[in-house]
């Protein structure tokens, strides 16, 4: 081994503590590559969401992928933690169809919304308010939290797949086995679980890329047009290209404050963004943790208060630079389940983020299909720790039950942490248990339960 090496081995260990962390090199960069690959999606899913705005789809691209770099990078620098950061799905969705489509607000004013709600994250952050909520947490339902992101992941791939799909009369049902998407899922199943079985290092990152050469190959054979008409499965429109962001950064637009009428809505806005962003990070943060048994000997989150402050800041800086809030990621789990656990994973994955900005092309024609297979071994790992929760104590294992399936089935992690948190306060009072039930606990309860009523 060169001296070199040996020199950038010592940076590493000194940096991210790896031996303490029981990993190396190669398993964190293998980790981050996963993490990645697993939420890349989000570079073609971004810019068409906020596209509808009004907002140009080349300039979201470039600056997707460098709010997600800066953050994840940041994540890996000052938290020392494997997290990874981007646009929230979903808070996405909001920011185009419900606050610029039904409210027809500018995005440059819902920008700002986001921006203000990155300002008050920061200092709930500094204050350790944030912190507070994810240790008052008790642990079975941090546990729960866990299995219902892992159900809620497993769902997310089931329906980028289309084995899944919508159905009017009972809301989901299977769908078609010819679909060369559910066929492409299936397989990278096989393949995927046939590696994790063999305990081959990488086995869900080269699930996604075998499942994506597959996909391509499929494309080749039926043409490039009926594949991306069909079945939305693209081949790459080139290797290089890079989109200036002069259109949509820093392009905040402070004249609400200056119209009474428009103050209400704005308000209304920004704490919706504020809500869902709160608590879907904290349930993010306390579910791949739990995954990871990354807390110290209280059972408390691992510098959560640098992994809190730094989703702060990313929100600040994705309205800054012309994109919908930035939150920590729950396909994060990917990666810690390859064995990411110390900054050095998020660095990695955040360096390929800005990567990403210029082969943009590549990465944005990995389809949904090719990740899905990624997602639903995830959502089994997820899944193992639920047997650590005892079911038969119902004080427990009601609330436990409620967070994991309202997850998936309301399509959010906030909701599934609401009803959780409201009924472990309720059961365990009225079952003579109050002991358990912090004041922390109690003061989210009755919020959770205000805003199911109000907003």
């Amino acid at each position: 081994m060169s001296k070199n090496t040996k020199a950038n081995d010592s940076f590493l260990e000194r940096k991210f503590k790896l031996t303490e962390s029981n990993t190396t090199v190669k398993t964190e960069i293998i980790a981050g590559l996963t993490t990645f690959l697993t939420m890349a999606y989000i570079i073609a899913v971004n810019p068409n969401l906020l596209s509808a705005t009004g907002m140009p789809k080349g300039p979201l691209v470039t600056s997707t992928c460098l709010a997600a770099g800066i953050t994840t990078i940041m994540m890996g620098l000052y938290a020392n933690l494997p997290y990874a950061l981007a646009s929230g799905m979903g808070l996405n969705a909001f920011f185009a169809f419900t606050v610029c489509g039904i409210n027809k607000i500018p995005w440059q004013i819902a920008l700002t919304a986001v921006f203000v709600e990155g300002i008050i994250f920061i200092i709930l952050s500094l204050t350790r308010v944030r912190e507070a909520v994810v240790n008052a947490i008790p642990d079975s339902l941090k546990i729960a939290v866990s299995a219902g992101i892992g159900l809620f992941i497993a769902f997310i791939g089931l329906q980028n797949s289309k084995m899944v799909i919508h159905e009017d009369a009972t809301l989901v049902t299977l769908g078609k086995m010819s679909d060369p998407r559910v066929l492409i899922c299936i397989i990278g199943i096989i393949i995927t679980g046939v590696l994790v079985h063999k305990n081959v290092k990488g086995s869900i990152l080269w699930g996604i890329l075998a499942s994506t050469i597959i996909a391509w190959i499929y494309a080749g054979i039926i043409g490039p047009d009926k594949a991306a008409e069909l079945y939305q499965i693209y081949l790459p429109e080139g290797v290089a290209h890079v989109y200036g962001i002069k259109d949509i950064a820093f392009k905040l637009d402070f004249s609400v404050f200056t119209h009474k009428e428009g103050i209400l809505t704005f308000i209304s806005v920004m704490l919706t963004f504020l809500f869902v962003d709160f608590f879907d990070t904290v349930g993010t943060l306390v579910g791949v943790a739990s995954k990871a048994d990354m807390f110290d000997e209280k059972g408390n989150v691992l510098r959560a208060k640098e992994a809190l402050l730094t989703d702060a800041v990313g929100t600040t800086l994705g309205a800054l630079l012309g994109v919908s809030t930035v939150t920590t990621y729950v396909e994060s789990s990917a990666g810690v389940v390859e064995g990411g656990r110390t900054g050095l994973t998020a660095v990695t994955t955040g360096i390929l983020f800005l990567i990403a900005i210029v082969f943009a092309p590549i990465f944005m024609a990995i389809p949904g299909c090719a990740t899905a297979p990624a997602l639903i071994i995830v959502g089994l790992f997820m899944m193992q720790n639920i047997t650590k929760i005892d079911f038969f104590n119902y004080t427990e294992a009601i609330p436990a039950f409620l967070t994991i399936i309202m997850m998936p089935l309301t399509y959010s992690i906030a909701n599934g942490l609401i009803f959780g948190t409201i009924s472990y306060v309720i059961f365990n009072l009225l079952g003579g248990k109050k002991e358990k039930v912090s004041g922390t606990m109690i003061i989210l309860a009755v919020l959770f339960v205000l805003k199911l009523i109000f907003i």
